[in-house]
């Protein structure tokens, strides 16, 4: 008798061990260059949901695609995710990432918005616009970036740094709209316009508006969403620029399989849910970002800064044409 409990407990742990294995079968390495409080609910939310186990690293897109090349086929990563298109673009020239067949992706996430050879794929939208002081500037004064450089804005105008990633992809992208003798011109009057030394990140040149020391700039929204969450009373405003013609300067945080991945399959799904309705919101919000699929609509506090027309243009071109605007940028004067 008690043989048979015994084979009888021993095929119940069997059943068990195989079961619970079936249910935690699929596992996937990320590493991310996005920060771990705007990753970690969407990697918690698929596990619930799937099963599929995550764990992740976090660091600067630079370090991630140098451990990528120096891992080589001995990586663990399954999925890199950074921001900007010209760190994905950068990311599959150096040959760390693989194309990706899916007709979810497809349908999900417009052409403009991911790798003409889909070997990355935009998740979440930002644009760069311009913002502005409510108290010294009234929103018809505004029209384009390159208006920026009119006489009018002599000793007014802000700009962060040209060695940050935005600034390089915003001017590459001016290169691919206007060819390179335009887009330098354009540099160039914005440079000869500024009130203040350009300033190290968004958040400190929007600070330098509020503190009177210039009266417009160009910033990403979601450092403009995250002041006027602190202070919604804040004396700043949104520009939509260029509406009449190419719309405005978006760029993505985006995601791609690397070459090794040693659970591709799953990679390629949490992908396609990562582009999916259910999970849009969750990946924009966190940053107070735009979703990319048409289908979800941004979350009522982004959607309250109105809505505009945004460029259309390939944002392969923010790669592309990133070591073009390094030397524009560097002829220009713009440091």
């Amino acid at each position: 008798m008690n043989q048979i409990r015994f084979f009888v407990l021993l095929l119940v742990m069997s059943l068990f061990l195989i079961f619970s294995g079936q249910a935690f079968s699929e596992q996937l390495v990320v590493y991310s260059a996005r920060n771990e409080q705007l990753i970690k609910p969407l990697f918690d939310a698929y596990t619930e949901k799937t099963g599929t186990r995550i764990t992740y690293v976090t660091d600067k897109a630079g370090p991630l695609l140098q451990r990528l090349k120096a891992e080589g086929k001995n990586t663990r990563a399954d999925l890199l995710i950074t921001v900007d298109a010209g760190n994905l673009w950068h990311a599959a020239e150096q040959g760390v990432l693989q194309p990706v067949q899916s007709k979810t992706l497809e349908t999900n996430i417009p052409d403009h918005l991911k790798d003409p050879d889909n070997r990355w794929f935009g998740l979440s939208l930002r644009a760069r616009t311009i913002v502005y002081s409510t108290e010294r500037v009234k929103p018809e004064e505004l029209s384009t970036y390159a208006a920026l450089g009119a006489p009018q804005w002599q000793e007014r105008l802000l700009l962060r740094t040209s060695k940050k990633v935005y600034n390089q992809s915003l001017v590459a992208m001016l290169i691919a709209e206007y060819g390179e003798a335009k887009a330098e011109e354009i540099v160039r009057s914005w440079v000869a316009n500024l009130a203040a030394a350009p300033f190290s990140n968004d958040t400190k040149t929007m600070e330098a508006i509020l503190a009177g020391q210039g009266d417009a700039a160009i910033v990403n929204t979601y450092y403009f969403g995250r002041m006027l969450k602190k202070d919604p009373d804040l004396k700043l405003a949104l520009f939509w620029p260029n509406q009449d013609s190419t719309g405005v300067h978006v760029n993505v945080s985006g995601a791609g399989v690397t070459k090794f991945a040693k659970n591709q399959e799953a990679a390629v799904k949490f992908l396609e849910w990562l582009s999916s309705e259910e999970a849009q919101n969750l990946f924009a919000d966190a940053n107070m970002e735009y979703p990319v699929n048409p289908k979800v609509e941004a979350h009522d506090y982004v959607k309250a800064w109105g809505e505009f027309k945004a460029s259309e243009q390939n944002l392969a071109n923010a790669g592309k044409l990133q070591e073009a605007a390094i030397k524009l940028m560097d002829r220009a004067g713009y440091r």
